[in-house]
């Protein structure tokens, strides 16, 4: 009987990590933190992760063509942006306002980068910066070394349910509850719509070069892996390479060379000195592309009430 207990609960686990591929929130009440260990890897709910990154070998066969570029380097771009200006500086910290439609929209653009819900991800975030480089930070190089911090951490189950207790203020929109459950089906349709869109360019403009399968390879697997891979690098380099200017309780730095990758994010040291601004690059010389661009909105009345940073802040705690 013991045994095949154990059977069953073996089968239960197996069909429920094949229902989180479509549904998140699938079983993640059963979930106990406390009884999963910290670096055990739930191989079966990654399987589409370790695709994502093998899909990328097919360019051997597919090739490539300057729109098929082009396109990886626009989706990058834009889903970027959606990952350091809302998922970041607006879910996470709320650096400055806007309304519920841009919420949405740009919260189903962060989504399509594969990086899960923004209900999930402001949810990590926050505790992060609530116990940054403690035992409690799942992704601190310092704690858990370079590769767990870069990307293990989001293979453990222990890390793959919505921390809710630390946001009640999204669950009230059901749309965005709605992205972050079913947090597959997004990435999903904008696959489809790439391939689709480059058959229809083989079609009627030939002179492109291009094809389906090319345009699913570049503007989706390709794109999304460089995006993936950028985006962690504050998870990971960020807090080993770089200067720190503010002397923060915590291993934060800042790096051109992030900032240039993510779009302004890597100057960590800076954000983790004051983590509601809406700008991360202080100085005039710290390119913060992410904060351009959301002064910008905040020009066409997009966004609203930027939070900058205090005056008093400026040169105080400097290292």
């Amino acid at each position: 009987m013991t045994g095949n207990a154990g059977k069953r609960r073996t089968m239960m686990a197996f069909l429920q990590s094949l229902i989180r591929w479509v549904d998140s929130y699938h079983g993640v009440g059963e979930i106990d933190p406390s009884a999963v260990k910290e670096k055990k890897v739930d191989w079966l709910r990654v399987v589409p992760f370790v695709i994502l990154h093998a899909a990328c070998i097919a360019v051997i066969w597919v090739g490539w063509s300057p729109i098929a570029v082009a396109v990886a380097v626009a989706l990058y771009l834009v889903r970027m942006f959606a990952i350091t200006g809302f998922y970041h500086r607006y879910f996470s910290h709320k650096a400055f306002e806007t309304n519920r439609f841009w919420q949405f929209i740009f919260a189903a653009l962060g989504n399509s980068s594969s990086q899960r819900g923004p209900i999930w991800w402001a949810s990590h975030h926050r505790h992060h910066h609530r116990h940054t480089d403690q035992p409690e930070d799942v992704h601190s190089p310092l704690q858990h070394g370079f590769w767990w911090s870069h990307m293990g951490w989001l293979t453990s189950r222990k890390n793959f349910p919505t921390q809710f207790k630390y946001v009640g203020d999204w669950m009230k929109f059901p749309e965005l509850v709605w992205v972050d459950r079913f947090d597959t089906v997004l990435p999903f349709l904008l696959a489809l719509a790439l391939l689709v869109a480059g058959t229809l360019l083989e079609r009627y403009a030939p002179g492109l070069n291009t094809n389906g399968w090319q345009m699913l390879v570049w503007g989706f697997f390709i794109s999304t892996v460089f995006l993936f891979h950028g985006t962690v690098t504050i998870n990971s380099f960020a807090h080993i390479f770089g200067w720190r200017r503010f002397d923060t309780p915590d291993t934060s730095r800042n790096s051109f060379l992030l900032s240039v990758i993510t779009l302004g994010e890597g100057w960590h040291n800076n954000h983790h000195h004051f983590p509601v601004c809406a700008r991360q690059g202080f100085r005039w010389w710290e390119m913060d592309v992410t904060y351009y661009l959301l002064k910008l909105m905040a020009g066409l009345g997009i966004v609203r009430e930027l939070r900058p940073l205090p005056d008093r802040l400026r040169s105080s705690r400097v290292s």
